[in-house]
């Protein structure tokens, strides 16, 4: 996901440039179904649109008349959303545009389900290392990091938005956009992050069963957080701990401090300068430098 500010994102109706349909071929939505919507699995649909506003909006529209684990993706979008309402801006097929419908149910307590944005982060950083050999890092609270010429570029973002009785996840990546194609220099993408694999069907299919696998353990511990992995896996693949960091807090608020751990409640525990602790559940997170 490419930003159109300065705060790095994905995913909104760019021009496909010099990009040809060989080069950025569509996806298999046929083979995609029958990988993935097995009956037996998590995912009971999976449906692939050439162009819409925003896939979280429209999942988020039908999520009452839908079963848990319904799919919609998109080749392009026009009106992609980040955090605070930011836009996403990527050529069509540059990416992986999707959201996800999940209903944990009464069997994980409300106050846990805001773990779903860390565990999305967590499923997807694995998905990429298993199917494209990237080492994908995570920033508090939903960015995805790859390293391009040694430095750390955000190439994905995860938005979660409560729907009725259930979360609508949305998960956008950055696949083969080019330095030209960046907007800003702390964008990346898989290709420029040299992935072993660019091809987006094997890539998807990566992602949403690493999902499936993390979101049903997780469910299967109560939403626990230390007792289904999560938070420690979070935490050892967190790039924003052990970094000097800026949070900018709602309310205009701003914290500086070290960046020290999660806590169970996935908020992100900062020690400022006074020697003093301090949760932070909300806000955007700026990496200053790591803390020798």
């Amino acid at each position: 996901m490419t930003p159109s500010d300065a705060s790095g994102g994905a995913s909104n109706g760019a021009p496909a440039g010099r990009w040809s349909s060989l080069d950025r071929p569509p996806l298999n939505v046929a083979a995609l179904q029958r990988a993935l919507v097995t009956g037996e699995g998590l995912w009971s649909s999976l449906e692939v649109v050439s162009s819409t506003g925003s896939t979280n909006s429209d999942l988020a529209a039908r999520a009452a008349k839908l079963p848990e684990g319904a799919v919609l993706v998109a080749e392009e979008q026009t009106a992609g959303r980040g955090r605070l309402d930011r836009s996403w801006v990527a050529p069509a097929r540059s990416g992986l545009f999707f959201s996800v419908l999940l209903k944990p149910g009464p069997s994980v307590p409300q106050e846990r389900w805001g773990w779903l944005t860390l565990l999305a982060g967590v499923a997807t950083a694995t998905g990429l290392s298993r199917a494209a050999g990237v080492d994908t890092a995570l920033k508090w609270p939903n960015d995805l990091l790859v390293t391009v010429d040694g430095e750390e570029r955000k190439t994905g973002g995860i938005l979660a938005e409560r729907v009725g009785d259930g979360v609508v996840l949305g998960i956008g990546l950055n696949v083969t956009l080019t330095d030209a194609e960046l907007p800003v220099d702390t964008a990346g993408s898989l290709v420029l992050a040299k992935a072993t694999v660019t091809d987006r069907d094997p890539l998807l299919k990566a992602v949403l069963r690493s999902l499936e696998q993390w979101y049903g353990n997780w469910r299967a511990a109560g939403g626990d957080p230390a007792a289904s992995g999560l938070q420690e896996t979070y935490a050892a693949g967190c790039a924003t701990l052990g970094k000097h960091v800026r949070a900018e807090l709602p309310g205009g608020r701003t914290l500086t401090g070290t960046a020290e751990a999660v806590d169970t409640d996935g908020r992100l525990v900062v020690r400022t300068a006074e020697d003093k602790h301090e949760a932070v559940g909300a806000g955007d997170v700026v990496h200053l430098r790591s803390v020798r």
